[in-house]
């Protein structure tokens, strides 16, 4: 493949470094205090209450309603840990998953509010390309520590 200035692994390497950076200030932008007292829950909460899905509702009722502080935690350092992973390349194809996984989860969660889903989908467009493009080719703790080969 030709490219200008990087090969095509670089260029990869740099989409999933953007994207750990996206990540990381998804973590950082949040107000701590406020989102593990329960605020960021509450207001998933609210947004649950009214989505027009009964799948949606139920499943937040189910699994988070009962686990607000945990769920806090968990959605604030997977958040964390996901932008530290693909920043620096380790254990790259499971973060890209998970990521995914969550960006998905938030855009059926917000699924009415449009302004939201850009990036959401951006964020899952750029896991999918990540993963499907063995981006922890280059510039990554797994390609040096031969965790998974291309």
């Amino acid at each position: 493949m030709h490219t200008i200035w990087l090969g095509g692994a670089e260029w990869l390497a740099v989409l999933r470094i953007g994207l750990g950076l996206w990540w990381l200030e998804s973590w950082r932008h949040k107000d701590k205090k406020d989102w593990f007292a329960g605020g960021g829950i509450a207001w998933a909460a609210g947004v649950a209450a009214k989505h027009r899905w009964s799948v949606v509702r139920t499943g937040f009722d189910r699994v988070v309603k009962p686990r607000p502080r945990l769920m806090a935690y968990v959605v604030a350092y997977a958040e964390l840990a996901l932008g530290l992973g693909l920043i620096v390349g380790l254990l790259t194809p499971i973060a890209l998953v998970c990521g995914l996984v969550l960006n998905l989860l938030y855009l059926v969660l917000m699924i009415h509010d449009w302004g939201e889903q850009g990036q959401n989908l951006m964020m899952a467009l750029i896991s999918a390309t990540g993963l499907m493009a063995v981006s922890w080719q280059s510039w990554s703790l797994d390609s040096v520590l031969g965790l998974f080969p291309a």
